[in-house]
C-alpha cells in the first residue's frame, strides 16, 4: 500500500476526540441493537443475518457465501448461524439443483416477523439518536462541501459561463 506525503509527513492534525466520539456513538447504537435482538429472543449476529438476507432479496437467491461476506465472518460461521435460524424456522436453506455446492437461504415468516420488529425499532432509534452521529461524522469530514462542488463542476464541464 502506497503512503501519501500527507500520511508520511504527519502534517495533518488528528482529531482524536472526534474519532473517539464517533466510535462511541457507533458502539452505543450497536449495543442497543444487540440488546434489542436479545430481548426479541435472538442473538445479535442472527439479527444481522436476517437483516442482510432481507436487504439482499431483490438481487436474487442469497447464498451462504454472500451472507458471510456481508457479515464479514467466515463461511463456516455463517453456516452455524443459518443452522440455528433453520432450527427456529426463521430461514430456509435450499441447494441449487444444478450445482449442489451452492446453497441459498430465504427468510421464513417467523424470521420476517422478528426482523420487522427489530428494524422498526432501529429506524425509530436512528430518527432520535442519528442526528448526533451525523454531527460527529460532519466534524470529521471538513471540506466535504468543497469536494461536492468540485464533483458537480467536473460533471457539468466547468460550470462557468463562456
Amino acid at each position: 500500500m502506497a503512503v501519501t506525503r500527507r500520511e508520511a509527513g504527519a502534517a495533518a492534525p488528528v482529531d482524536y476526540e472526534t474519532l473517539a466520539e464517533l466510535r462511541y456513538q457507533i458502539r452505543l447504537f450497536m449495543r442497543r441493537r444487540e440488546e434489542a435482538a436479545r430481548a426479541a429472543g435472538i442473538e445479535p449476529q442472527q439479527y444481522l443475518l436476517l437483516l442482510q438476507l432481507k436487504g439482499l432479496e431483490d438481487r436474487g437467491p442469497t447464498t451462504v457465501g454472500a451472507l458471510a461476506e456481508r457479515l464479514q465472518i467466515r463461511h463456516h460461521s455463517a453456516v452455524e448461524l443459518i443452522d440455528r435460524l433453520v432450527e427456529r424456522d426463521m430461514v430456509a436453506r435450499r441447494r441449487d439443483s444444478l450445482d449442489r455446492r451452492e446453497v441459498s437461504v430465504t427468510l421464513r415468516p417467523a424470521g420476517e416477523a422478528v426482523l420487522r420488529k427489530l428494524a422498526l425499532y432501529s429506524m425509530e432509534e436512528l430518527r432520535t439518536e442519528g442526528p448526533e452521529l451525523v454531527q460527529v461524522l460532519r466534524r470529521l469530514m471538513p471540506g466535504r462541501a468543497r469536494a461536492r462542488r468540485e464533483q458537480r463542476t467536473a460533471r457539468t464541464g466547468g460550470g462557468g459561463t463562456q
